[in-house]
């Protein structure tokens, strides 16, 4: 294990959380003492009673739906992007089969019942071993997971490593801690997740995880390979927020225009012409490919191509922010250590039915 992983388990900060903030470091302490200043939003979390519940106080379509999987039929498209952020670079063209996706992001509801059925532990639920983060004081190697805690001091202009934090006790039953629940948020998206829970809740349904290239080419949507979103290639169509993200200055203020200021239900915002839900915002999603810094060089299907230990996310998530990550397009990518699990990452998965990617 890497000094870094030693490091989060200390709740210092995962190693792609220390280079985000690495790079974002000199414009958000910028901005940190003016906006402590600034007025909170009046706009509500959420709204009060039940939290499986949109923002405007009516029913997601996961609530009337059999979440039956989406049927994508395959094709050519132009994978990555050359017009944003290095490691999306550099555009290719790529076929890819027909398969099968998950029309919503997996949720609570969903992983309890494999849980239930299967006896299964999750990475977060475990003991950690010693000999897996040497040098790590015995009395912090404790069941959890990494939280987001939106910082509250700006004496010092923010510390940027604590936005992560190594919460004891914090796992998928308990999102923010021991003390939190899942009850009332049976529709979220579950979080907390490592790679290997999430394969085995895959397997568990005789599936997978989809690789870059089919999470890539079905959040496009047939939307066409050079818009900047999901849904085309303005922000907010009509003045409408299409998927829960942050609004404002992160990581110190989010006005919650969307709704939202943590993860919402499943289904609430407006599906792709799919009709897939939350392949943008919400919690980024695990994908079957290892981690490497662009496509210039990869083979379309990276799955098990590399000794990285880290592997790609996708999606952006209610944290993404114009300021801060801004990875709420299809293109976007992000590693994730095999064994790290987030507060706000989850997953969906796929059914193969074709022949492979190429």
């Amino acid at each position: 294990m890497t000094d870094m992983k030693v490091k989060q388990r200390m709740g210092v900060g995962g190693s792609h959380y220390t280079k985000m903030a690495v790079v974002s470091c000199a414009c958000v302490v910028g901005i940190v003492i003016f906006l402590a200043i600034l007025p909170g939003s009046d706009l509500p979390d959420r709204p009060a009673g039940d939290n499986n519940l949109c923002h405007n106080g009516i029913e997601s379509s996961f609530a009337h739906s059999e979440n039956k999987p989406v049927f994508i039929k395959g094709g050519r498209f132009v994978m990555g992007s050359n017009r944003h952020r290095p490691e999306e670079r550099s555009e290719h063209e790529v076929t890819v089969a027909d398969f099968l996706i998950d029309r919503y992001e997996v949720t609570n509801s969903q992983f309890t019942a494999f849980v239930e059925a299967t006896a299964y532990v999750t990475v977060a639920e475990r003991q950690p071993r010693a000999e897996d983060y040497p040098g790590a004081d015995p009395d912090i190697l404790v069941p959890g997971s990494a939280v987001f805690v939106a910082p509250t001091d700006f004496s010092g202009g923010g510390n940027i490593l604590s936005w992560w934090q190594y919460v004891p006790g914090a796992n998928w039953r308990h999102p923010s801690g021991s003390d939190s629940t899942i009850e009332g948020l049976e529709n979220h998206p579950v979080v907390h997740i490592a790679w290997e829970d999430a394969q085995a809740y895959a397997g568990w349904l005789g599936r997978e995880l989809p690789t870059e290239t089919q999470w890539e080419y079905a959040a496009r949507g047939g939307t066409g390979d050079n818009t900047n979103y999901a849904w085309g290639n303005k922000m907010r169509p009509d003045g409408h927020w299409m998927a829960n993200t942050w609004q404002g200055l992160f990581p110190v203020r989010n006005s919650t225009e969307d709704g939202y200021r943590a993860t919402a239900p499943v289904g609430c915002f407006p599906p792709n012409d799919y009709g897939l839900y939350d392949m943008i915002g919400n919690v980024w999603e695990l994908t079957s490919d290892t981690y490497r810094a662009g496509h210039t060089g990869a083979p379309a299907n990276a799955r098990a191509t590399t000794s990285s230990t880290e592997y790609v996310l996708k999606g952006g998530s209610f944290l993404c922010s114009p300021n801060f990550c801004a990875r709420y397009r299809p293109p976007a990518r992000q590693p994730q250590e095999a064994d790290t699990g987030t507060s706000h990452a989850g997953f969906r998965t796929v059914l193969n039915i074709g022949s492979a990617s190429k």
